[in-house]
Formats: structure tokens, sequence, C-alpha cells
């Protein structure tokens, strides 16, 4: 079984990278947006909380994470392995999955970081905004706010799991094609 954490900051390009390496690689994607989407659509108690911090653009605290996650992995019991987009973004979050995937006699088996030019990424994500509705990606402040939360909280995991021997870079500016073919070459060698 092989769990890869796929980094990267908002417009890098996760999302559509995660749709191909599930297929080639049997995966079962675990993109905390989606799950935030989904229970926030479904109104549920955890979905209304996550929307408070989601609206103004901050990261949702680990506990409510952490909760949403577990529940999904627990609802894929017999996956091949997963792919984990956007989780974790703190260490307090990667030492909880190391944590919850010890429970199922699993690890971290390695993570992958999508680099890009923040100001690509702001354009990225503004034209997204005229067509997902989301209010999180119509806002230029909004997403510079999402990018300093990233750069304080998530950008230490990088340390973290290099210090594990599990922390890859792949270049994220290209064609979809181009940058699938990156993670391919890494995701090969697992």
């Amino acid at each position: 079984m092989i769990n890869i954490v796929l980094f990267g900051k908002p417009g890098a390009g996760k999302g559509t990278q995660a749709e191909f390496l599930k297929e080639k690689y049997n995966l079962t994607h675990l993109s905390t947006g989606d799950i935030f989407r989904y229970n926030i659509k479904n109104n549920t108690e955890l979905g209304q909380l996550a929307k408070t911090f989601m609206d103004k653009g901050d990261l949702v605290p680990d506990e409510v994470t952490i909760q949403m996650l577990q529940s999904e992995v627990d609802k894929n019991p017999q996956s091949a392995g997963f792919l984990f987009d956007g989780f974790p973004r703190t260490l307090a979050q990667a030492a909880a999955l190391d944590t919850f995937l010890e429970t199922k006699n699993q690890s971290v088996t390695a993570t992958v970081a999508l680099e890009a030019d923040d100001n690509i990424l702001v354009a990225r994500l503004l034209e997204r905004g005229k067509t997902s509705g989301r209010p999180d990606d119509q806002d230029e402040g909004k997403i510079r706010n999402r990018y300093d939360e990233y750069n304080q909280k998530t950008a230490p995991l990088m340390h973290y799991y290099e210090g594990q021997g599990k922390f890859h870079v792949v270049d994220g500016i290209g064609t979809i094609a181009e940058v699938t073919a990156r993670l391919t070459n890494v995701f090969d060698k697992f």
C-alpha cells in the first residue's frame, strides 16, 4: 500500500494532477477541499464550522480537518492506498496523520510538492474564481492570505518529511501533460 501526500499552494494543480495519479496508481484521492465542500454543501456540523474559516481565507483548524479526513479513510477500507491532497498542512496534522496511519499498520510513503510562482498561481485562481463560484478564489487579498498561511504553517512540513527522506519537489509550471510526466517519474520510484 502506498500513501502519498501531494503538496502545493492553492492553484498549483494538485486537484488536476490527482485525477490522473489516482487512476494510474489505483489510489483513493482524498482532497480536503472536496471534503470540506461536501460537508459545507450538506450543512454538516463540521461543514458549518469549516465554512466560517474558509470564507475568511483562513485554514480550517487541525481538529476539524483531522476528524473529516479520518472519516473518509475509514469509508475506504479496501483501498490500495491514498493520495492525500491538501493534508497535512501543519506539523500537528502531520503527526496526527502518522499516528492515525499507524493504527492501520500503514505510514506515509512519500510527499510530493508542486512548486510554482505565487503570481502565476494568483492569476490561475482568479481565473478559476470566474467559473467556480468560490469566494476564496475571487479576491486577490484572500488568495494571498492563503499563501501567507501556507508559508507559515505548511512550509515547515518540508523539513519534517525531508528528515524522514520522504520529500520530493516537482515543477508545477507547464502544460498538464508536462507536469503529469514529471510527477509520474517521481511516483514510479515508490
